[in-house]
This record gives C-alpha cells, sequence and structure tokens, in this order.
C-alpha cells in the first residue's frame, strides 16, 4: 500500500497581534503530516519574522506578486493547495478578499484557489461588530468560504470580548475536517441547538467523588460544527477539563447528574435539535458525607456505598416531547457508550436502547480502556430510529461531528 501524500496546506497570515498563534497552526499541521506553506502579508512580517515561519514551514517565505516571476507563484501557490487557512485574518484582508483584491501574494492565492478556504477572523470586538465587517463575513460565507466564529475573551490591552483568535487546535481541526470533504456551510442560521458534554460528578465527599473517564472532546467537536454551520449554541458542560470554550457557543457549567437535568430541563422547549453527549452517571451515593472520610474509622459508610438511581435526561426529554412540553418537531439524538459481553455486541445494545430511549438518532460508541473517553479520535455506529444504520469510520471527534449533522439534516428533511 502506497504512503498516502501529505497535503498541502497554505497558512495565511495577516497583520494582527494574533500572528503569533500561527506559529501554533503551522506545528500542528506539520505534525499531522501535512505540508505547509505560509504566505504572510507585508503587515504580518511586523509580528513574526520571515525565518520564524521559514523554519516552522521548510519553504521560502514571500508576500509580493513579484517574487518567483518565472514560476508563477502568484498562480501556483494557490492552484496546487489542498486548502488555505487565514489565521489570523484582520478586518483589513477580510474586505479585501471580498473585493477580489490580489494585490499581494495572500490575496491572489485566495483569488486562484478552487479547494476549501477557511479564515479565522481576529480583531477588536467593535471591528468584528461593525456592519461592513459583519456584511463582508457574509458575502465571503455566501461565496463557499468558511469563516469560523472568533473566541471570546482577553484581547489586546485591558479588552475583553469577542474577536480573539481561537485556539491553534480548534483552527487545524476545522481545516481537516473540511480537507476530509465535511460539509461546513453556514445553513444552520437561526437554529437554536442544545448540547450536553463530558462526564458528570457526584460527589462522595468534599474530596472525592463518583466519575468516568468522559472529557468532553466529542460534545465540544459537535458544538463547535454547529456554531460554524451558524446555529446558536448552548452547552450543558460536566467535567470538560481545560477544553476551549467552542467559538461561537455558551457553556453552562454543571457538576451533578441533577444539575445536568435542570439545566436540560430549562432550555430543551427552546431548541430545535437537542444531542445527549454527556456521559451521565446513572447512579449517585445515597448520602454525601459532609466532611471528608477518614481510614480507620468505624463508620459503615466507609466499607459500604449504598447508590440511587440519578435521573434519565434523555428518557426525560423524549417523554417531554411526547407529551407536548418540546415541539414535535424537536430533532433529539442520544449517545450510547456501550461494551460488548459474551452474548451481545455493543451494537446490539444501541439497537435495544435506542427502542428504549425514543430519541431520533443514536450514536454508539464502543468503549473501553484506551477507547473513545479522552482521545481525539471517535469511531461507531450512527443509528435512525426510522431503521438505517452507518458506521462511522475511525476518524477525528469533528469529522465524527460533521456526520453526526449531516444525519440530523437528513433526519430532518
Amino acid at each position: 500500500m502506497t504512503a498516502q501524500q501529505p497535503r498541502r496546506i497554505v497558512v495565511g497570515v495577516a497583520g494582527g497581534i494574533a500572528a503569533y498563534k500561527a506559529c501554533h497552526l503551522i506545528r500542528d499541521l506539520k505534525e499531522n503530516g501535512d505540508d505547509v506553506r505560509v504566505v504572510p502579508t507585508p503587515g504580518a512580517l511586523n509580528f513574526v519574522g520571515a525565518a520564524t515561519f521559514e523554519a516552522l514551514s521548510g519553504h521560502p517565505v514571500s508576500t509580493t506578486v513579484f517574487d518567483a516571476v518565472d514560476e508563477v507563484q502568484h498562480v501556483r501557490v494557490g492552484q496546487e493547495a489542498d486548502a488555505v487557512v487565514i489565521a489570523p485574518a484582520t478586518a483589513d484582508v477580510i474586505a479585501r478578499l471580498v473585493a477580489g483584491r490580489a494585490d499581494d501574494l495572500l490575496t491572489a492565492t485566495v483569488l486562484v484557489a478552487t479547494c476549501p478556504v477557511v479564515v479565522v477572523p481576529a480583531m477588536h470586538t467593535e471591528m468584528w461588530h461593525n456592519p461592513a465587517t459583519q456584511d463582508n463575513v457574509a458575502t465571503l460565507r455566501r461565496r463557499g468560504i468558511i469563516v469560523m466564529e472568533p473566541a471570546h475573551g482577553r484581547l489586546t490591552g485591558k479588552d475583553t470580548g469577542p474577536g480573539r483568535l481561537p485556539e491553534p487546535g480548534q483552527i487545524a481541526e476545522v481545516v481537516r475536517t473540511a480537507l476530509d470533504g465535511h460539509a461546513l456551510t453556514h445553513d444552520w442560521t437561526g437554529r437554536k441547538v442544545l448540547i450536553t458534554a463530558g462526564g458528570t460528578q457526584e460527589n462522595l465527599d468534599p474530596v472525592r467523588y463518583l466519575g468516568n473517564r468522559s472529557s468532553g472532546r466529542q460534545g465540544f467537536a459537535l458544538a463547535e460544527i454547529a456554531a460554524h454551520r451558524g446555529a446558536e449554541v448552548t452547552i450543558v458542560a460536566g467535567n470538560t477539563d481545560a477544553l476551549p470554550t467552542p467559538s461561537g457557543a455558551e457553556v453552562v457549567p454543571v457538576v451533578s447528574t441533577a444539575e445536568m437535568a435542570q439545566a436540560v430541563g430549562e432550555r430543551a422547549a427552546d431548541s430545535d435539535v437537542i444531542i445527549m453527549a454527556a456521559a451521565v452517571a446513572d447512579f449517585r451515593p445515597a448520602t454525601a458525607a459532609g466532611a471528608k472520610m477518614k481510614k480507620g474509622s468505624d463508620d459503615d459508610a466507609l466499607t459500604r456505598l449504598d447508590l440511587v438511581e440519578n435521573p434519565d435526561i434523555l428518557a426525560t426529554t423524549v417523554q417531554r416531547r411526547r407529551d407536548g412540553d418540546i415541539p414535535a418537531g424537536t430533532t433529539i439524538v442520544g449517545f450510547a457508550a456501550e461494551t460488548g459481553d459474551a452474548d451481545h455486541s455493543a451494537l446490539d445494545f444501541a439497537r435495544a436502547k435506542l427502542r428504549r430511549k425514543g430519541c431520533d438518532l443514536l450514536m454508539c460508541n464502543e468503549v473501553g480502556e484506551g477507547k473513545v473517553f479522552g482521545q481525539t479520535r471517535n469511531r461507531g455506529w450512527l443509528l435512525d430510529a426510522a431503521g438505517p444504520v452507518t458506521e462511522i469510520a475511525d476518524g477525528s471527534k469533528h469529522s465524527v461531528a460533521a456526520q453526526i449533522l449531516a444525519a440530523v439534516d437528513r433526519h430532518r428533511s
């Protein structure tokens, strides 16, 4: 079997303070086996020197259409690219892309490119909210260019708000998802999406808890893809460690299953799509100690753990839809973390769960030591209540997220 050829990715860098983060993006893409060519604007070189970009990418750097004229470089770079990503993309670069300018190597490259183009805005909040910028972004999206939502956070100086460049790892995953052929069109505008993510924790005492190995990566990937497609996304998040907040999404932090159930219950009726990706604890301690439990105590609570069932958030949400508390047109997607046994496969258990829960779609993961939980990749089966089962091949969690949202589209059509 021949080795897969490296994918050729052009990383455009505009002249903003976030240009330094492009270095981390280049390294991420390179470590994934991609061939990266950096095309900065002249202004970008005021923040990061050409030598840095050349050392990280292994390719010479130029900014003008008048370099390597004998090779017709201003055309060739875009023609040969498998993807182009501009990070950061300033308000100025976005405006010049809309105008179809080709007065430097970066804008000329985009004008020639027929591959996926990902634009990652980074600018002050006022610039992002300016009607001119918003109109320009809408124009790029209408033309088929993927424009990521900026993150909310610390900007230059003391300012905080939307306009921060997303983390390099988040950008790289969007680029890879586009390269894998998944649609990231901005067609979920006006759609409200509620997602649960991460593992819930049930306190034993103020120090210890019952939990699981879920990292929340799949739920956050679903939120990022849904937000990039234009949805209004809310994540009810249990334990998600230090995952960066998906750009364009609101995060509601919770700890226990009861807290997650309450947060979902308050928001479900106002949602068009509900995706239950969290690894919810099925049981909780009957009582939680008010102080740290000590070894050597005669207290029976230290040697025997009494458990009670937690609320079934998925089944309750489906029942509320049956009762009319949630609109009948709301699509509900469940997740099943399963292991097989001597008599049944994980898929067998997933089929039974789909019938029992009554949701529209169910993503089944076969879990276990070193599988799915905490990993950057996922695989499994996507079951539709209408009958078909789709095998989800091993891929990044963003790729899996894109496939799940595509299945939602098919189910709603």
